[in-house]
């Protein structure tokens, strides 16, 4: 059987499923709630503020107003982990998730070593840690629907090899290197997650997805959502040769989370890299090595104190 070439503008039908996606009210998390809105999936929408939430509700409703039903908003702030587990909670109340879209991220990281109100380092607590912590939380609501885990990776990992031997930077911080350790820290905790939910028999699936350079200048403008400046968008568009938008960023993403011929431990990025048609990538070798994926492990799980719940999960599954 020839397998059709996947389309991002048609989506296969997601009616009756529910995705839940970090950073949502703006960028890459607005437009992957869209795409999957679009699709007929019921959406979980979450973000620190419960405004800017309110908005986006608003703004993908007023797009696609043929789902309005399926939009929850849910407040969740990836670098506090009291509110990860608050969040985690009230989302698995609310039956199985057939897909967690780990987007929520610093970009722009500040200038000088910042920490959380529970002592980590802030890139790595949001970018890394926060999303470890609710992937395993929750771990048994994803496998009530043999669901899946996406992680947003970066092209940077692949030029700036960065190994986080420090991940909290205590030493040596700038914010460059802070964006792209949590980025290695990230995808490599994606691909370890595989191994270990395909060793435990737990049938979720783990993969890593990268958006290619997706800048808001070449994006729609969306009240409340994305709004450049007029010399945002003349700079922006200089770059169109090696940029795209958040809207076509999100394709690698979306495609990640829903494709059914998708596998467990792949990537997916813009086909020339930092562009174009999503389809599976290969990843940067950093990011694939085993012994950094284990160090991160143990220390997200010190850091986070959360052990993801294998057993629990593999029982749930078996249900």
């Amino acid at each position: 059987m020839v397998r059709q070439a996947w389309d991002p503008s048609h989506l296969p039908d997601l009616s009756g499923r529910r995705y839940l996606v970090t950073g949502s009210n703006a960028g890459l998390g607005f437009f992957s709630s869209e795409q999957l809105l679009g699709a007929g999936a019921r959406v979980v929408m979450t973000g620190r503020s419960p405004n800017r939430l309110t908005a986006a509700k608003a703004a993908v409703l007023r797009r696609n107003p043929e789902g309005d039903g399926r939009v929850e908003t849910l407040v969740l702030d990836t670098s506090n982990l009291g509110s990860v587990r608050a969040a985690a909670a009230s989302a698995a109340t609310s039956g199985p998730i057939d897909g967690v879209l780990l987007n929520a991220g610093i970009v722009h990281p500040p200038s000088i070593r910042t920490t959380t109100g529970d002592g980590n380092e802030l890139v790595f607590a949001t970018n890394a840690l926060g999303h470890f912590a609710l992937a395993g939380e929750l771990l048994p609501a994803l496998a009530a629907a043999s669901g899946r885990i996406v992680w947003l990776g970066s092209m940077s990992t692949s030029i700036w090899r960065y190994d986080p031997v420090d991940p909290q930077l205590a030493t040596g911080y700038t914010a460059w290197r802070a964006y792209v350790q949590s980025k290695v820290a990230t995808a490599a905790l994606g691909y370890e997650a595989d191994r270990r939910l395909r060793a435990a028999n737990v049938p979720v699936g783990s993969l890593v997805a990268h958006p290619g350079y997706s800048i808001g200048g070449r994006t729609p403008g969306i009240l409340g959502v994305n709004q450049p400046s007029r010399w945002k968008r003349f700079v922006d568009n200089l770059q169109g040769p090696i940029s795209q938008s958040k809207e076509h960023g999100a394709w690698p993403l979306v495609r990640a989370l829903v494709d059914p011929d998708a596998e467990s431990g792949g990537c997916y990025g813009p086909r020339f890299g930092a562009r174009g048609e999503p389809q599976r990538v290969r990843p940067s070798a950093i990011t694939r090595s085993p012994e950094i994926a284990t160090r991160l492990w143990a220390v997200c799980e010190r850091a986070a104190r959360v052990q993801w719940p294998f057993a629990k999960a593999a029982q749930v599954a078996a249900l």
